[in-house]
């Protein structure tokens, strides 16, 4: 598959200034804002991630991009075109794979392929499809019906229809979605291998661990606004703590107060938890404090903050800031 151009390509795949959309009121409601002036640069060859609650805006952002929503307000480029005032050129440098497996059980991924480059305008001449089925390991099920497919391969078969127009910028909307644990690992093979090539993958999902280990770049939404858009290692590294778990040698019946600056929680008599922030305490003096206050350790771990950790902390923030607007 032919690949983006370095020295012509614009330095952001997706540029999103101010965007908005309103719903308009029906039988006597009031209008529902689904996105606030939202503000997005994804970087070529990203792999970037969009996280947020249900209703916050995702599946909207991206019917924007798609051409599926009109946007009541700001701009959106995709690959440097505008998408209103450059439409065919936008739309052909996007392909979405959406959640639902939307695929007919009596065409083969040859023949679904070869009518999706044909939606597109793509020639005949210059249609790639088996070399599309190859990238997403489909090869040999060309002319296999797809409803003999397992539904790994239906995942991947969507990815396939979306890149048949070879755009740069590949959109998943919560793409593993009902899938298992060996399926998904596929599918993000697959993907991956694409993101290396240098296609730049906009990523939705409710699987947060799969974001933490997927992408580059993450941006969080809630209520239409985005609330945090950095780096994943700067966005790891902003919930400054950090949880030891301690097994003692001896049961304790109460936890001395010394450590109750630690938050401390005896969830079995030989077993607490404890919480410090390591860019000020490190682990061996929790370890010492501890002992210093009579308790025997006889194994312990640490577990750092995930990217759970922070999007539960974000969103709940976001939700109180909103209360006291409302307020």
């Amino acid at each position: 598959m032919s690949q983006p151009n370095a020295d012509k390509d614009p330095e952001f795949a997706v540029e999103i200034e101010g965007l908005a959309k309103v719903y308009g009121s029906s039988n006597k409601q009031t209008p529902k804002h689904a996105l606030k002036d939202v503000n997005l640069k994804i970087r070529r060859g990203s792999f970037f991630g969009l996280l947020g609650p249900n209703g916050a805006g995702k599946s909207t952002l991206i019917n924007i991009l798609a051409g599926l929503v009109n946007r009541s307000g700001g701009t959106a480029k995709i690959w440097g075109h505008d998408i209103d005032t450059d439409m065919r050129a936008a739309r052909r440098s996007i392909g979405v794979v959406p959640q639902e497996l939307n695929i007919d059980p009596f065409f083969t991924p040859r023949e679904l392929l070869d009518l999706q480059a044909g939606l597109f305008g793509v020639p005949q001449s210059e249609r790639q499809t088996q070399e599309v089925l190859d990238a997403v390991g489909l090869g040999d099920k060309a002319d296999a019906y797809t409803r003999s497919l397992s539904g790994g391969m239906r995942r991947r078969l969507l990815v396939g229809k979306a890149m048949v127009h070879r755009p740069p910028v590949l959109v998943l909307d919560e793409p593993s979605a009902g899938v298992d644990v060996d399926l998904r690992r596929q599918l993000w093979t697959h993907v991956k291998r694409m993101n290396e090539a240098g296609t730049t993958v906009l990523l939705t999902t409710h699987y947060l661990e799969e974001a933490e280990a997927m992408c580059d770049e993450i941006a969080i939404i809630n209520h239409g606004r985005i609330i945090a858009c950095e780096p994943t290692a700067e966005m790891l590294s902003r919930l400054d703590a950090r949880e030891l778990r301690v097994d003692l040698a001896k049961p304790a019946n109460e936890i001395p107060k010394s450590l109750n600056k630690y938050n401390p929680v005896l969830i079995q008599p030989d077993c607490l938890t404890l919480s410090f922030a390591p860019s000020k305490t490190p682990a061996r003096k929790v370890l010492a404090d501890i002992e210093a206050a009579g308790l025997e350790v006889r194994d312990f771990a640490t577990t750092e903050s995930d990217l759970e950790d922070i999007f539960i902390r974000l969103t709940h923030d976001d939700a109180e800031d909103d209360a006291d607007d409302a307020a």
